[in-house]
């Protein structure tokens, strides 16, 4: 006759430990890849209907025209000192046109949308106590960050495009399709110019991974979006004032603001290429230390929202 013994003895070894993770192989279900899980088409579009996502778009596509308005209200604007800049010769062709949006929002503008995008998408799923959901379903921790990841690239990508194609098209209107002026003289035929823009473009966006990366791993710290993107922001801003610091001396080299402008040189007859070598180096070096950590931090991040 067995007795309660012989039965609790039985269960101790085939039911497994009762407290804590089994110490067996994990079950899943019939025909799960993990993956498979949260793809990135869905996590496209989900990003692509939210309002902020929407606003962001609206907002870089409006500023062409504002700067349209304001050349038409305040007439040409070269001849206003001594030394040619590449805002005089704003109003000389559509592509001039495109540059100039380029130079006057890269500094801060394109920020943004690049710290938006990346710092929103974590922490918004923990403030809307949704992102435990996400992984019970279960997404895997790192494949949940990879989707978020990539669509906020992507997206930051599309707004800095966004921008010099709209910019291209409403200068072409307004002042005509034809070479780039360059400020220090000659020009830049049409085919030639539209081949440095795209570069600029891609110049642009490399270095703001910095900020892409600030933003993704403070988004993984924190349940607050506006901290996250306030932070990436606040600390993109402070890295330019430190650049201000002409004291610094050559310690500005390892800032990533130093080379912002370096695309400049793209747009010159002969191009000059080193800076922007040195730039995207650094910014790519920045960037993939952030990512890892943020991926580290989440890895082992009690999800408690």
């Amino acid at each position: 006759m067995s007795t309660l013994a012989d039965h609790a003895d039985h269960a101790d070894r085939t039911d497994g430990p009762v407290r804590g993770e089994p110490t067996g192989p994990r079950e899943t279900a019939s025909g799960y890849r993990a993956g498979r899980t949260l793809p990135l088409r869905v996590e496209l579009v989900r990003q692509l209907k939210r309002r902020r996502t929407l606003v962001m778009a609206g907002i870089l596509a409006a500023l062409p025209f504002v700067l349209a308005v304001a050349f038409a209200v305040g007439g040409d604007p070269g001849g206003r000192n001594d030394r040619v800049t590449l805002m005089d010769t704003a109003t000389a062709s559509g592509a001039n046109f495109a540059a100039v949006n380029l130079f006057v929002s890269a500094g801060f503008l394109l920020v943004v949308p690049v710290a938006l995008f990346c710092g929103d998408t974590v922490a918004s799923e923990a403030s809307w106590s949704s992102l435990r959901y996400l992984l019970a379903a279960p997404v895997p921790r790192a494949r949940l960050l990879w989707s978020k990841l990539v669509v906020g690239l992507g997206l930051s990508l599309a707004a800095m495009v966004l921008l010099p194609v709209v910019a291209l098209a409403v200068g072409t209107v307004a002042y005509g399709w034809g070479p780039l002026q360059i400020p220090t003289g000659g020009a830049l035929d049409t085919a030639t110019a539209t081949g440095r823009l795209a570069v600029v473009v891609g110049y642009v966006f490399v270095s703001q991974l910095v900020t892409a990366g600030l933003a993704f791993w403070l988004s993984t710290r924190t349940d607050a979006p506006l901290g996250a993107v306030g932070g990436a922001v606040g600390l993109t801003i402070v890295g330019n004032v430190l650049d201000a610091v002409t004291a610094l001396g050559h310690w500005r080299d390892f800032l990533p603001a130093h080379w912002q402008f370096a695309w400049a040189d793209a747009v010159q007859p002969h191009p000059e290429w080193s800076g922007m070598i040195q730039g995207t180096a650094l910014s790519v070096g920045y960037a993939l230390v952030l990512f890892a950590l943020a991926f580290r931090s989440f890895a082992r991040k009690d999800v408690v929202s």
